[in-house]
């Protein structure tokens, strides 16, 4: 199918007006008019950009590669609007408090909270005291707005994400949960429902060192080593509880430190999230799991472009 008549029917299924359209895919109404008559084509990234809206709205498959790819240049054009994307949420408050609270709302009910959003909004902005809801839920939300808290106020560009960040991180989330919180756990633990085996806990201070090494390198593909730390993180557990809240924090570090907005996974998404973690553990494929976190990055757009 031509490039034409793919924009055509786009135009005819979303309702989108040419300006609208143009404006999505990040080209001027002139260049999207003469790829529409034929006139020209469109280079490959804003081929990609066509065929993913094009799967978007008429359910087509496309190969994964293709979709993937098309998100991640959608990522880099969101990102360029930003100068400093970390000064832009923290300087609006409306930004960060809906952020701060869809990142704790859905990590912690990911994790079992049966706290709603609205719940959790009481307890995070009107310091409420639920009393149909236990004192660990509680501690859980609150925590978790200050870990939050904790990476804004200490996340930069420049920032190297360390060992020491990481267990105060834990240290924070975990206060008044666990007797060893902000320290790497001394027995063995399991993932519960995953055939995934995790690290021998006397190798996990050496294999976060490694870890830390990794997450500080260079890599061009953002969202692919955002994935791939996330997913031999969450395998090495090195903690005794609060690993997969952690391994969340930590992706919306690495990604603010590449001006990328965080991630929000969806709990709703709870189940597919698991499934492309084990597909990364087992078989060290790891597209689903970047398709799965650039779904979440643009959701993180969503909040802030608002």
């Amino acid at each position: 199918m031509k490039i034409s008549q793919k924009l055509q029917i786009i135009k005819d299924m979303s309702g989108l007006t040419q300006g609208e359209l143009a404006l999505q895919i990040g080209v001027s109404f002139a260049t999207l008019n003469s790829w529409i008559n034929g006139k020209s084509l469109p280079h490959k990234r804003h081929q990609d950009k066509i065929d993913l809206f094009y799967y978007k709205h008429t359910g087509q498959k496309l190969i994964v590669e293709d979709v993937l790819l098309a998100k991640k240049d959608i990522i880099k054009d969101k990102s360029k609007k930003f100068n400093d994307i970390i000064k832009f949420i923290k300087k609006n408050p409306d930004v960060y408090d809906e952020l701060i609270l869809s990142l704790t709302y859905n990590s912690n009910s990911i994790e079992g909270s049966t706290l709603t959003k609205e719940e959790t909004a009481d307890i995070l902005f009107e310091n409420l005291t639920l009393p149909n809801k236990n004192l660990k839920e509680h501690l859980e939300a609150k925590n978790h707005q200050l870990a939050l808290k904790y990476l804004f106020d200490n996340i930069s560009y420049k920032f190297r994400i360390s060992e020491d960040f990481i267990l105060k991180l834990h240290e924070i989330l975990m206060s008044g949960i666990l007797e060893d919180a902000g320290r790497y756990r001394n027995h063995a633990v399991r993932i519960v429902g995953a055939n995934v085996p995790t690290a021998n806990f006397l190798k996990v201070s050496i294999l976060m060192k490694g870890l830390i090494k990794d997450i500080n390198k260079t890599n061009r593909d953002n969202i692919k080593h955002v994935s791939q730390i996330h997913s031999k993180f969450e395998q090495i557990h090195p903690f005794s509880d609060g690993n997969g809240r952690i391994g969340r924090i930590l992706i919306h570090a690495m990604l603010l430190r590449k001006r990328i907005v965080p991630a929000v996974i969806k709990q709703k998404r709870k189940s597919s999230y698991y499934k492309y973690l084990r597909i990364s553990q087992l078989k060290n494929e790891y597209k689903q799991l970047e398709e799965f976190v650039s779904d979440a990055v643009l959701l993180g757009f969503k909040i802030i472009e608002r």
